[in-house]
């Protein structure tokens, strides 16, 4: 909203600021910050108020997090509230990235909102049917990537144009996968996995918003030089006209993540839920889509990767040989039965997930 001030520059040098980026990013960051750290704290105490028992804890999980017991949950509002704000005030509302982005992230936090509804007031782990909340998650992703791949680049001119429907290659300057109408399919998949692997990681505090705050800040930084001509060509990146602008958005999480941090730092006041972890993981996988990275996503956000694979491979095991290769998944909760202590899997998955962004990073040069 306030990027619009940067037109009366010719009149006030000093808004000339409100045309950068970096400058806009910086005060997102800021903002969401302070808006989550300021009001978290009334809405923490409003849902205890309206949940009541909290969150539903497994009984046959740890027993460790028996403990955990009436902590409210839905702490994704918070994040989703301070990013939302921060977005709407720093973003240039005129590019069409910017309100894809928002479309996908409120429209999967909302369908975990009300898989967090049912699970509260049922007082049950099951909540909405897992059919009917991916066909929904794939129709939002689908109508997203139509909007990526198909209208915004005629809206932005020939250097997009050319990569509708391509899947860039890293390490590989010149190397596109042209999929075609398949692209729409492929897109959204990489949006819906990337939502419910961060739904997955989402198991203990402060599990899962440090390592989407490290997938941000990478894909801010990615996003900032895809969508700028001079450094897209210095490293030999597809510039994607537009794209810059998510690195506002990228703050923005960062800030919201940071302040939501805050109180999911253990012991947890409250628990981020369905509604923030398959908004967040939404809204990398759909950067990644726009910005033509989708495979260093896979790097970057590797630990949601095994996160998720840890609980394919153990269905799938027992499903056809009775017999679990974890003692527990996701995988978080495997290493808490060989004894490892919830920060130690907190902080070592942390490090994990700051060594994955640096090799994702690293595919920028490496040409």
């Amino acid at each position: 909203m306030l990027a619009w001030l940067s037109e009366f520059s010719a009149t006030l040098s000093i808004l000339n600021v409100f045309r950068y980026i970096t400058v806009r990013t910086g005060a997102a960051t800021a903002t969401a910050l302070f808006f989550v750290f300021f009001f978290g704290p009334a809405i923490i105490a409003s849902l205890r108020i309206k949940q009541g028992k909290g969150q539903p804890i497994r009984t046959d999980g740890p027993q460790s997090h028996l403990a955990k017991k009436g902590t409210p949950t839905m702490g994704g509002l918070m994040i989703l509230s301070g990013f939302l704000v921060s977005t709407l005030l720093w973003g240039n509302l005129a590019n069409p990235y910017v309100w894809v982005v928002l479309a996908v992230t409120l429209g999967f936090g909302a369908i975990g909102f009300y898989d967090d509804y049912l699970k509260v007031t049922k007082q049950s782990h099951k909540g909405f049917g897992g059919r009917s909340r991916l066909a929904l998650e794939f129709i939002i992703a689908g109508a997203a990537c139509v909007v990526i791949a198909y209208v915004i680049p005629k809206m932005t001119g020939y250097g997009a144009v050319r990569l509708a429907g391509a899947l860039a290659v890293p390490f590989f300057k010149d190397l596109l996968i042209n999929l075609g109408v398949f692209f729409i399919a492929f897109g959204a998949l990489v949006i819906v996995a990337a939502g419910n692997a961060v739904n997955l990681t989402d198991g203990l505090d402060g599990l899962a918003i440090v390592p989407v705050m490290i997938a941000a800040a990478t894909f801010g930084f990615i996003a900032y030089l895809s969508g700028n001509a001079i450094y897209a060509n210095y490293l030999q990146i597809h510039f994607v006209p537009g794209t810059g602008e998510l690195a506002v958005l990228c703050g923005a999480m960062i800030g919201a993540g940071i302040g939501f941090l805050w109180f999911n730092a253990p012991p947890a006041q409250i628990f981020m839920g369905d509604t923030g972890s398959l908004a967040l993981g939404g809204m990398l996988g759909t950067v990644a889509v726009a910005t033509k990275h989708e495979i260093v996503l896979a790097i970057v956000g590797g630990l949601f990767v095994l996160e998720a694979l840890s609980v394919i491979i153990q269905v799938a095991s027992f499903k056809l040989t009775g017999k679990r290769v974890f003692r527990m998944a996701p995988i978080h909760h495997h290493f808490e039965q060989l004894g490892w202590s919830e920060p130690q899997v907190v902080v070592r998955f942390w490090i994990i997930a700051i060594v994955l962004a640096l090799v994702g990073l690293s595919t920028l040069k490496l040409r």
